[in-house]
Parts: structure tokens; sequence; C-alpha cells
């Protein structure tokens, strides 16, 4: 694998500082950040909660597009459809997942045609390129209805839930297999747009990922949580990266999972390239957070971030993770306590 460039031989990061974009539908753009709830879909009723889930998102997608006027983008959480819940086994996750293309893609691309905007949003999903793996993806629905791209989740954090783990597969979880099958570019896939060059997250706490994120180009972060994130992460991330960042939360969720109606809801906001803060959720409820975007003055000769890696890139070259990438090539664990279990004795770091 090629750190520098991509299998085509395109180099990964340009080296006069500047990045590949495409032009602009127009100069100022009205993104909405759209915190809303999770509702966990009960296996039993996957079909009939889904699709309660889905038109709920549409209503929130209608009242999105009808509030202070039109919206080039609009933002969604992780789980808007499925919700989530650590009790799925890899069976009832697969029940749960959706389809891409699929009755919920062709909805809210239908909606995004009748608004003419971008609808951004994530869900654990399947794909018969992976059989049996259990994905979170990050949608972005174009103006024409189309799904524009997906995103997989990077990685999930392992070895910090007291006897479970995250059993959805990620990137790193899967890299070579992954690199080899969609070439090193898409591991931090930057989606050039023309409303702006797009990057998606659902992983906090790791300040490196967005500094990639911003190596690549983008212009306009879009990060979910769900339970919660915290707003140094965040905006930090917006002002080392000199990029717009939106962070959309869940708002308060009465459900009929095992879950307390508010765990760590609400915060949904909006930050400029110098951290400050555009727009914020003043509640827990759910809620539209909205910023205007003078995205063409912003790309007039902005660069990359004024970074100096030759100082420290042999520190990182010789980091070892505390577990090794490639652990779901092979070995798929049924549930988060198996996965608990498969990860024990696989820690570089021990226990």
């Amino acid at each position: 694998m090629k750190s520098s460039q991509d299998k085509d031989n395109r180099p990964l990061v340009a080296p006069d500082g500047n990045y590949e974009t495409v032009p602009l539908r127009k100069d100022n753009i009205t993104v909405m950040a759209v915190q809303s709830r999770v509702v966990p879909v009960q296996v039993e009723n996957a079909k009939s909660m889904k699709k309660a889930n889905l038109d709920h998102m549409l209503d929130l997608i209608d009242a999105a597009a009808s509030w202070m006027g039109p919206k080039d983008l609009m933002h969604f959480h992780e789980f808007p459809i499925t919700g989530f819940s650590h009790l799925w086994n890899r069976e009832d996750l697969l029940e749960v997942a959706i389809d891409v293309p699929g009755v919920e893609t062709e909805a809210i691309g239908a909606r995004a045609k009748r608004y003419n905007c971008y609808i951004v949003f994530g869900s654990y999903t399947k794909d018969p390129a992976w059989p049996d793996h259990v994905l979170s993806n990050t949608f972005i629905i174009g103006p024409d209805g189309s799904v524009v791209d997906r995103h997989w989740k990077l990685r999930n954090l392992k070895g910090v839930f007291a006897g479970f783990e995250v059993i959805t597969t990620t990137i790193f979880d899967v890299l070579d297999q992954y690199t080899e099958m969609y070439g090193r570019d898409a591991v931090i896939p930057v989606t050039r747009t023309d409303i702006g060059n797009i990057a998606t997250t659902a992983t906090q706490y790791e300040p490196e990922l967005i500094r990639a994120f911003a190596l690549k180009g983008t212009e306009i972060m879009l990060r979910s949580a769900t339970s919660g994130a915290d707003p140094i992460d965040v905006r930090s991330g917006a002002m080392h990266n000199n990029m717009y960042t939106s962070l959309v939360n869940n708002s308060i969720s009465r459900n009929p999972g095992p879950f307390f109606e508010d765990v760590r809801s609400g915060g949904t906001s909006i930050y400029g390239p110098k951290g400050e803060i555009l727009d914020t959720a003043n509640s827990v409820n759910e809620t539209g957070v909205m910023a205007s975007i003078p995205i063409a003055s912003f790309r007039a000769g902005r660069k990359l971030p004024r970074i100096h890696p030759r100082l420290y890139d042999d520190l990182f070259t010789g980091y070892q993770e505390a577990y090794p990438p490639n652990l779901m090539s092979s070995d798929l664990p049924d549930n988060g306590f198996e996965a608990a279990k498969f990860l024990r004795d696989k820690s570089r770091w021990g226990s």
C-alpha cells in the first residue's frame, strides 16, 4: 500500500497546498443540522418501525425546508431510521439494517429532489459485497435524488466498554481488503459537490482523523454523534483546519427500548472556520440549527492547513494502535459480548 498516492498514482495530498474541487452552483449556501430523536427498531416489528422512523424523518425534512427559506444541505445524525441498541446480535442488525438503494433512500431522494438540496444521514446498512457484515454508513443524497456517496465509519473504539464491543465493521476493521477493493483515496473520503467539498464522520476524540480530512481538501465537515460529543473537540477541529463544521446529536427520545429518554441529548451546532459558533441548539428537543456559508469567498485563496509533519511523522509511523487493523477480515462475532471475549487477547498494549 502506498502512503502518499492512490493505486492509480494520483497524489493523496496536493504538494502545492491546493486541493481538487468542482464548480459551485452558487456563492452562498444554507445548511441546516437537524437534531432529532433516536428510536430503536424492535426486531419483530422492524419493517413497520423503520417506516415510522422514515416517515418522521421525512416530516422533519419538510419542516427544515419550510423554515426560513430553502436549504442547500440538511444534515441528520447516525441513526434516524434504525435507531441503535446494544442488545442486538448480528442477525438482528442484519434484519434492522437498510438496503441501499432501497425504499428509504428512494423516499429521502425524492425529498432531496423536491427541495433541490443535499441530504446527509447515517444508518446501519448491508452490502452484497460484504456478506454478513453490518456497516454503519453515512449517505450523501444529491438534489437529483441519487445516492452521491456512501461513507463507511472509519473506526470504532475498542477496549473502552466494560465487557462489550461494537460489532459493526469499520474501515479499520478490514483495512487491507477495503483498500484493495476501493483504493487508498477511499479510506479518507471527500465528496466534491457543487456546494463544496464534503466529508462526514461519526468518530470523536481523534483530531488526527479530522486533520486527515482537511489535508484531502474538506471544506464542510459533517460530524454526527449519538449520546453526545464534546464541543471542545468539534470546535477545535473547525479552528485548526479552517473549515466549516456541523455537529448533529440526538434529541431527547421517547422510545420503547431499554434506555433513558435523555442520554446526553442536545448540543447540535454549526461552527465557522475559526471555531466560532454560528448557531447552536437551545434545548434537548427536536430542532433545527441553521447557518449561511459563503462558500465561494471562503474557497477563494484557501490552502491546506500549514503544518510541519517532518518534525513528528516518524512518531506516527512508529506508533502502534492498541488493537491492530483487519480484525474483522476473517472473524465476525455474533454480538457485543462475544466481541469483547474475542478481543480480550488482541490488545498490543496488554490489559
